[in-house]
């Protein structure tokens, strides 16, 4: 229930949404199983949480503002599987998160200030263990450049990330009036289903930081993001040749697989 006296912080970019036939709609679109453990990430006021609390096995639910802790204090008390956390999770050791649920595998859903959206997606698609699966409110904007196609404006690091260790679609759209304050911008929810061994990379931190040195400057070709990262001219013509791509090739006309192909040719050596 929305409480009148609240007082929205813009630090904090808090958009709540308070229309419990449709949080109970978000909830089945999701199509999970009622026996899964779940992280929130943004409680807000807590009504989507007890949602998922009624939908779910467990649910720890973390949230940055401390002012909140009295509601959501009497929020949890309705709901023995329901358990708050007041803390950033931004600043939370990924696998003390990870063994909040005994070691067994969760899913994250999340609504985010749109400022912090990516850091935490890539916090969790590059460090967890026991992740299976995010659904994320995003700006719908940067939804579409998250599952934009190669070749295409939206192209870029967020997108080879998410498809190299995962899969990436949206499947709900969300209109601006249905958060309070309404926001300047309709949102959607994205899907990102993990796979962290779809191409064998060792050290995602290290291909994270390979990738935006390719698109560091995305209205140059490849090549000349690669001589910009420190690679050697003729190496790095050998490797975009190597690939069958042409030397001219721009960043966004790189597939992931190449991406992949390309970290492994060097960092191998």
């Amino acid at each position: 229930m929305q409480d009148k006296n609240f007082k929205f912080k813009k630090e904090f970019g808090q958009n709540f949404i308070f229309d419990k036939v449709f949080l109970s709609s978000l909830v089945k679109s999701f199509s999970l199983d009622p026996k899964s453990n779940i992280l929130e990430i943004g409680a807000g006021m807590g009504t989507l949480s007890e949602c998922l609390a009624e939908n779910f096995k467990r649910v720890v639910s973390f949230e940055i503002d401390k002012t909140l802790t009295e509601h959501l204090g009497k929020v949890e008390s309705r709901h023995g599987n329901l358990h708050f956390v007041f803390q950033d999770v931004l600043k939370e050791n990924i696998n003390k998160i990870d063994d909040i649920f005994g070691g067994e595998k969760y899913f994250l859903i999340a609504n985010l200030p749109y400022y912090i959206t990516s850091p935490i997606i890539f916090k969790f698609l590059l460090e967890t263990n026991n992740l299976l699966e995010m659904f994320v409110m995003v700006q719908k904007e940067v939804g579409v450049r998250f599952c934009g196609e190669v070749g295409s404006k939206d192209y870029g690091v967020p997108t080879v990330i998410l498809n190299t260790f995962g899969e990436t679609s949206i499947v709900k759209n969300v209109g601006r009036k249905l958060f309070t304050p309404p926001p300047k911008v309709d949102s959607c929810i994205i899907k990102i289903s993990l796979n962290k061994n779809k191409f064998d990379i060792d050290l995602p931190s290290q291909y994270h930081k390979f990738v935006s040195a390719c698109f560091v400057a995305k209205r140059k070709t490849l090549y000349n993001n690669l001589c910009m990262s420190g690679i050697d001219k003729k190496a790095a013509k050998e490797l975009i040749l190597g690939l069958n791509l042409k030397e001219n090739v721009r960043p966004e006309e790189v597939s992931c697989e190449n991406y992949v192909k390309l970290y492994k040719m060097i960092y191998s050596k």
